[in-house]
């Protein structure tokens, strides 16, 4: 998908397809889960990981124990937690990631990287 402003919102009607689609459905409370993860990935790969003009890969992947969400950018700059601040309105979508994933992290690629979370079934 293009890396552009709606790109989050993009992102949450194809995880929620692809989720829907699935042939183990998954609780309420699962799916808002992996949405949100999926929109906070997709908005710092948009803001910190890509220029004007290029494109976000997002992957679904899921198991009987599992759903993996992987953003893919063309920057192999990582993600970095910032410091929590009462004041400030941005900066909090790896602390969400880390409170609602099983596990997270960032595998490097040729060509940028690949952040990925999981949430357990």
């Amino acid at each position: 998908m293009p890396s552009a402003a709606e790109a989050a919102a993009h992102a949450r009607k194809f995880v929620r397809e692809v989720l829907a689609a699935d042939d183990q459905p998954l609780g309420a409370e699962c799916v808002d889960a992996v949405l949100l993860i999926a929109s906070e990935l997709v908005t710092n790969a948009f803001r910190y990981g890509s220029e004007p003009g290029d494109s976000l890969l997002v992957v679904v992947l899921t198991t009987a124990d599992r759903v993996r969400v992987e953003v893919h950018d063309p920057v192999r700059r990582r993600p970095a937690f910032r410091e929590e601040a009462g004041t400030r309105v941005r900066g909090r979508g790896l602390h969400i990631v880390d409170t609602l994933a099983t596990r997270w992290d960032v595998d490097d690629r040729p060509l940028g990287k690949a952040v990925w979370a999981e949430v357990a079934r």
